[in-house]
């Protein structure tokens, strides 16, 4: 089976060793693309398939992950896998396991939970005593009332579904019904204003990450479309953000505050005529962050020249930027970021990185600055998540001039992410960070993605020191390893620091695709260890073959009332642990205004 490459993020790898399996494809005396954008550097380097030999399941039950992948997501069967297990189901696990201290408090299955089969991005707000939770991904959007957790009622839908376009037309340059041309909603971070007494809003506005334009396909990559480069370039939209003022759950209770471009060649960024004029760079990615007070940090390219990544359908390599928001209205850029190597003119340091000419590796952020505690409140360091360029630690003491402390090369992973999550949760009682990439692969077609452990105790010196534990199939499947279970298996993200109450000292729960929800215990950080799991079914008839492998993509803690909400391609479930604390499945006892500071 093909996924349809159109709705999903592209893969990423990095290759170590590929020169030793490129053999006769592989050169660097190819020339350059015509878009003097394209890097060029390392020529083509793609890695060719693994040997089939070289991987699969071993006599002892465990799985040999292959060393080297490209991107693409086609099922590559072995045998005794999914294929093998689950015939009748079309390769992929029908049951659902739940073990250790977890409970299933509902479960809500269905495209009205599903808004996209592949991710979706959650917010909480609060009105009135009653709770909201927010669903979406661009156009296609829910609302929620969660007030009472096992009575979940559905208070807005939002899509574009109505708009009608030609395969391959992007129909967000359309009016829908409810959406104008050039709007959706995008990755959101929403956060009590004190000034302003209400919830601001800051969301990002970027060009879709998969589009008709290019693909993966022999001659529509970057490397071999101009064509396509060029109509991508002179497409009009917003690259950057929008802030709103929410006072109320639904849409109609959005009042814009300020359209921004991150486009760095824009006279004035508050005044840039995106539904006209095209922009330059990536706009802002992912979810900005934000904390209600003075400043906002994002994930940015903003010019085309910074565009140093081997992925072969994406055309940026983001950096940061910081933004003082001391007013809404008027957002005022105070500062960019990057790592040298990633914008054109510096490929002798790009050069350096082994990914170089792979055609694989998503290189440069797409996660904005990670903070162990804001810069209002005394902050100096934050971690940079830079895919194939592996972690950055820096001193953002002065948003205005961020400079790297220290810098880490995280060990090679090819294909998938790399270097996409950080969860500093724990760092300020134990010095450790978390730090992931995550699969985008079928079938294990790719090397397994640790969760590293590194240790910031001093910021000068980040050091790997250990990984979290592979999770393991619950007593009673019918697998030994969940590479047989069908679909993408590896680590996502433990979540948003935009969710109401403090995070469990000791705790990391992660969204784990086809593993579900793996509850880590890290409190002796010596010996970490899987404290429970959930495992929703891996099989439904009413989601499409493309997207039965994207399993649990996502989680969101509520860690006030102690739920976890669970995001999957077939629904949305709600958790409880003990591990969380007992919880409460009614109306919050106080409204949720800020994340935890």
């Amino acid at each position: 089976m093909m996924r349809n490459r159109l709705r999903r993020a592209v893969a990423t790898s990095s290759a170590g060793v590929f020169l030793l399996a490129m053999g006769a494809q592989a050169t660097s005396a190819q020339a350059a693309p015509a878009d003097s954008h394209i890097p060029s550097a390392c020529g083509d380097r793609r890695p060719q398939e693994a040997d089939p030999g070289s991987y699969g399941m071993q006599l002892d039950g465990s799985f040999r992950h292959p060393g080297l992948t490209p991107a693409g997501e086609e099922r590559h069967s072995f045998p005794g896998g999914a294929r093998d297990l689950f015939p009748a189901t079309k390769g992929y696990d029908p049951r659902s396991y739940t073990e250790g201290p977890v409970k299933v408090e509902a479960a809500y299955r269905g495209p009205d939970f599903t808004p996209d089969y592949f991710h979706t991005w959650q917010n909480v707000v609060d009105f009135g005593g009653r709770r909201y939770l927010f669903q979406y991904d661009r156009s296609e959007a829910r609302v929620y009332d969660v007030t009472d957790v096992r009575k979940v009622t559905i208070v807005e839908r939002l899509s574009r579904s109505d708009v009608d376009v030609p395969y391959g037309e992007n129909p967000e340059l359309r009016d829908g019904k409810d959406w104008k041309a050039h709007d959706y909603w995008g990755a959101s971070t929403i956060q009590w204003n004190a000034r302003l007494k209400a919830y601001v809003m800051v969301q990002s506005f970027e060009q879709k990450r998969q589009v008709g334009e290019l693909g993966d396909a022999p001659g529509r990559t970057k490397f071999e479309n101009p064509e396509g480069v060029a109509r991508l370039r002179a497409t009009p939209g917003l690259k950057g953000f929008k802030v709103y003022r929410l006072d109320g759950p639904r849409k109609k209770d959005w009042k814009l505050l300020s359209t921004v471009t991150t486009d760095s060649t824009v006279a004035n960024p508050l005044d840039s005529r995106p539904e006209s004029t095209p922009q330059q760079g990536s706009g802002s990615l992912d979810v900005p962050y934000y904390i209600g007070e003075k400043y906002l940090f994002l994930a940015a390219a903003p010019r085309d020249d910074w565009g140093n990544t081997e992925v072969p359908t994406y055309l940026y390599s983001a950096g940061y930027q910081a933004w003082d928001l001391s007013d809404p209205a008027k957002p005022r850029k105070l500062g960019e970021w990057h790592r040298p190597g990633q914008v054109r003119g510096e490929e002798a340091e790009y050069r350096k990185d082994p990914r170089c000419g792979n055609r694989t590796s998503w290189m440069g952020a797409r996660m904005p600055l990670f903070f162990p505690k804001p810069v209002e409140h005394g902050g100096k360091i934050a971690f940079a998540a830079l895919g194939g360029f592996g972690l950055s630690v820096l001193d953002v003491s002065d948003p205005a001039n961020m400079k790297e402390i220290s810098h880490l090369s995280l060990p090679m992973s090819v294909g998938g992410t790399e270097a996409d999550n950080v969860d500093v949760s724990q760092y300020e009682r134990t010095g450790m960070i978390y730090v992931s990439g995550y699969p985008l692969g079928e079938d294990c077609y790719e090397p397994y993605k640790d969760v590293f452990q590194v240790d910031v105790r001093d910021p000068a010196r980040p050091r790997v020191v250990g990984a979290l534990p592979r999770p393991k199939p619950p007593a009673g499947a019918k697998f030994t390893d969940y590479c047989q279970r069908g679909g993408s298996f590896g680590p996502k993200r433990t979540g948003y620091y935009t969710s109401p109450g403090d995070p469990r000292q000791g705790l990391l729960p992660y969204a784990f695709y086809n593993a579900g929800v793996q509850f880590y215990d890290v409190r002796d950080v010596r010996r970490p260890r899987v404290a429970a799991q959930f495992v929703p079914p891996g099989y439904s008839p009413a989601v499409p073959d493309y997207a039965l492998g994207n399993q649990t993509h996502g989680i969101y803690v509520e860690w006030d009332r102690k739920i976890v909400w669970v995001f999957t391609n077939d629904g949305v479930y709600a958790l409880s642990s003990r591990l969380l604390g007992r919880p409460n499945l009614e109306a919050p006892r106080t409204p949720f205004r800020n994340s935890a500071l």
